[in-house]
């Protein structure tokens, strides 16, 4: 990537100047963090050592698991060590790694969602033919697909927002470089890059959010036709959680990245993006696995082999 700017770092304000709450804020980050990595890593790990857990569900959340811990690790660590030393200098290269890696692994993570509503359409609607539709090759395709897409968005993203030119100011009013908050300090021309990021972000969503919404309804219209209330309540149970964690990742997103830049406020984004990118990554592992029987049952008789 060409480096067309007079601008060599860029200064992360953070998500408050108060020295009086920098050391709390890190405290409770590094809490969250914490959680993040043994919730993520612990449910990998399990997942793999315990084979009934060897199904197309646990593939994806596995691979969900993964991804939240990778876009966490891109924005959480910087900015704890802001809190904790002050230091809240990103060099230019820096920004734009953190940038691409945060902009790749939320993206995967949009497509995995849909692939995880499209696995359960198809074990509620479709479970007499679930092993030959959800077979390990569909599950690969579904997987690659989901980091190839996310890469090649990343790309597209970093490399437009990076070919702008930033000669001005370099305070970034954010905790990390989010595409908004540093696209707005060049001094070019940045319509036609607003505009790509708006129309591309807008196509990965709501082509997930497609899948996802036309999956449910389907979900819901084979369980109205048990005439089951055990099975509407199973159906409403499972499907509770990932609605949850859907509305939370999609609403701050759409917020941040569709809404048109005039409407941003500099107090408001940030607080805005400490959702997604530190706690849906950790909440995942609790509203997808932990009241999940399957997983308290491997957590069981894993803990007893290790006793």
């Amino acid at each position: 990537m060409e480096n067309n700017t007079k601008v060599t770092e860029f200064l992360l304000l953070g998500l408050t100047n108060d020295p009086g709450l920098q050391l709390p804020l890190f405290m409770i980050f590094l809490l969250i963090y914490t959680i993040t990595m043994i919730g993520n890593l612990g449910l990998i790990l399990l997942i793999f050592l315990d084979f009934r857990l060897h199904t197309p569900m646990y593939f994806f959340l596995g691979n969900l698991s993964l991804v939240d811990f990778c876009y966490s690790s891109a924005v959480t660590p910087k900015v704890m060590t802001g809190l904790l030393i002050g230091n809240k200098v990103i060099s230019y290269n820096d920004c734009a790694a953190q940038m691409f890696f945060f902009v790749a692994f939320a993206s995967v993570e949009n497509y995995l969602l849909a692939s995880m509503a499209y696995d359960r359409y198809a074990a509620v609607c479709k479970p007499l033919h679930y092993a030959t539709t959800m077979t390990t090759s569909m599950c690969a395709c579904l997987s690659i697909g989901s980091y190839v897409c996310g890469f090649l968005n990343a790309s597209i993203h970093t490399g437009d927002t990076f070919s702008l030119s930033f000669c001005r100011s370099n305070i970034v009013h954010h905790f990390f470089c989010e595409i908004p908050a540093v696209m707005v300090l060049s001094c070019s021309d940045r319509h036609v890059s607003e505009l790509v990021l708006f129309y591309v972000v807008s196509f990965n969503i709501f082509l997930a959010l497609l899948v996802i919404s036309i999956s449910y309804i389907l979900i819901f219209i084979t369980i109205f036709k048990m005439h089951s209330s055990a099975g509407y309540g199973k159906a409403v149970s499972t499907c509770a959680s990932h609605f949850t964690a859907v509305s939370i990742f999609y609403g701050t997103v759409i917020f941040m990245y569709l809404l048109p830049s005039s409407s941003h406020s500099m107090d408001t984004d940030p607080i805005a993006s400490v959702f997604y990118t530190m706690i849906i990554p950790m909440l995942n592992p609790l509203v997808y696995s932990l009241r999940n029987k399957e997983v308290k049952s491997a957590f069981t008789k894993i803990f007893q082999v290790a006793k």
